[in-house]
């Protein structure tokens, strides 16, 4: 069971790497973005990219979740052509119309959300990019699927980067403000299918499948509704907000939430490496004790990037923003939180994809989505911004438990639940160590203090509690003793075939396109 599931951190290390290294450095540009946009500007590219995700899901009709599925079931090169040759030209037609109404009644959404018509060519050219992007799972499907990590990992990163050099340029060089990032978005978007075209050029043929389209739309259209669902839980709070306070405190919001998000850098590259591995895995023996423990070991992650988090919040933002963002810092660790529980509900309900009951899904997120605009409603008008960040936890928090009801009815588990209690109390004795002390110091150095503080105490409190077992002490030994093996720099030879080995795991998911239930409204 442990060597399925270092085959696995193996594959997440990987995915996770140009994930981390270009949001890193969109991270440290932000000090520099917050001179160039105001409050009001973050507010109005918040809607914007809410806008996007949205379209996203419809242009995609749940079929970009189907194609991995049907992919496996093609027995040569021929219908695996026909399959994404079909998927292919429904999307360039249907989404094409919708395009050009959309691009038509541009305007009335505009006022509607901006209460002006100063950011209509704004919003025209993300649509035109939501369409482009919306073929790109395609191709990276298929890297996963092929086995092609370094491609994949590589693609992504230029990628970002592309995108994060070209916002500077037209930012912080041609003061071009919100415009400037959309700008950069379509160009880098429009260089990078010619990129893809190689994997297009492959796959896409003048042929289409009623059969095969029939048979993406069975499975993926549950995922729509789903989808929308899921992205009104992220994304509702934006809206009701400019019902009851002014872009200024949205924009204060927007940055709040994309320091909680940061947790988003393990999730996401989790996301990319767990749906090929529990389909590849469904059918062994031991699936569910393999799965439990993933989610025993997931779970310890995601509770210490969350204690860590809301340990350093407030030191964190006050020094990577100005004054003028300081009040963001109070919704961060209830973002944190709701990250934790999207982590839950992913490692949870991954029966119903198993067993093919997705119709249960868009059930459990329109539960978690009259939860999430209800308590938004509810909370905004005497809380504010706070109360949008708590409306979000809430949500994510009923998504985990009801998809985890449905899951347990067609694939019942059991979990570690007595490790997991531990994880719990180690990540809330870690917090209160790091938080409650009184740090008179500069911020930054207060950030590095109470993260380390989390980082001691989490393991410790773990290991006096017994949560390891025999076969996970013995693992953790080893590593130890490799990394102080590669410090010494005693074997290159050793270096050499450790670099192999990590390079060869397995492929994973789509990094460009809307994950399964990934919300990338945050991503600026």
């Amino acid at each position: 069971m442990l060597p399925r599931i270092r085959e696995l951190f193996r594959s997440l290390m990987i995915y996770g790497v140009g994930d981390v290294a270009t949001t890193i450095i969109s991270f440290l540009l932000l000090p520099l973005y917050v001179r160039y946009l105001s409050p009001n500007d973050y507010g109005v590219l918040s809607l914007l990219l809410t806008t996007e995700v949205v379209t996203k899901i419809i242009f995609r009709w749940g079929i970009d979740a189907s194609f991995m599925r049907l992919y496996y079931d093609c027995a040569d090169q021929t219908s695996r052509q026909k399959l994404a040759s079909t998927q292919f030209w429904f999307l360039a037609a249907v989404n094409g119309t919708l395009l050009a109404i959309a691009c038509i009644g541009a305007p009335a959404l505009g006022r509607q959300l901006f209460h002006t018509a100063q950011y209509d060519t704004t919003l025209r050219i993300v649509l035109v990019n939501t369409f482009l992007v919306g073929f790109t799972y395609i191709p990276f499907s298929v890297m996963r699927i092929e086995n092609q990590p370094r491609t994949f990992m590589t693609l992504t990163f230029l990628r970002s980067l592309a995108t994060l050099v070209l916002r500077l340029v037209f930012v912080v060089g041609m003061h071009l403000g919100v415009f400037g990032i959309v700008l950069a978005d379509i160009v880098v978007t429009s260089a990078f299918m010619l990129v893809l075209s190689r994997w297009f050029a492959a796959l896409i043929r003048p042929v289409f499948s009623r059969q095969l389209l029939a048979e993406s739309l069975s499975f993926g259209l549950p995922r729509v509704p789903h989808g929308i669902a899921h992205q009104v839980i992220a994304v509702a709070d934006r809206y009701i907000l400019t019902r009851f306070v002014t872009l200024h405190e949205v924009g204060l919001y927007s940055i709040g939430a994309s320091f909680g998000l940061a947790m988003k850098l393990f999730l996401s590259a989790f996301e990319y490496a767990w749906a090929p591995f529990y389909f590849g895995t469904m059918s062994d023996p031991d699936a569910k004790q393999i799965f439990r423990r993933v989610t025993t070991y997931g779970l310890a992650v995601l509770i210490l990037l969350a204690s860590g988090l809301c340990a350093i919040a407030g030191d964190l933002v006050a020094t990577m923003t100005t004054s003028q963002f300081h009040q963001a810092a109070r919704v961060v660790p209830w973002v944190a939180l709701g990250v934790a529980l999207q982590g839950i509900y992913l490692l949870t309900s991954i029966g119903l994809n198993i067993t093919k009951q997705t119709r249960y899904y868009p059930i459990a997120t329109g539960i978690a989505a009259a939860t999430s605009v209800t308590l938004n409603i509810l909370l905004i008008p005497s809380l504010g911004i706070t109360g949008a960040a708590m409306a979000n936890t809430a949500a994510y928090g009923v998504l985990a438990f009801v998809s985890w009801h449905f899951a347990q009815r067609f694939y019942p588990m059991t979990y570690e639940r007595g490790r997991i209690a531990r994880l719990v109390l180690a990540g809330a004795i870690a917090f209160l160590a790091a938080k409650l002390p009184a740090i008179s110091v500069h911020p930054a150095i207060a950030v590095l203090l109470r993260g380390s503080i989390v980082v001691a105490v989490y393991p410790t409190v773990l290991m006096l509690t017994g949560f390891f077992v025999p076969g996970e002490r013995q693992t953790v030994a080893g590593l130890l003793a490799h990394f102080r093996r590669r410090k010494t720099v005693e074997s290159p030879i050793e270096t050499s075939d450790m670099a192999g080995e990590i390079v060869a795991a397995p492929s994973t998911d789509d990094a460009v396109a809307v994950g399964d239930d990934r919300a990338e409204v945050h991503r600026a």
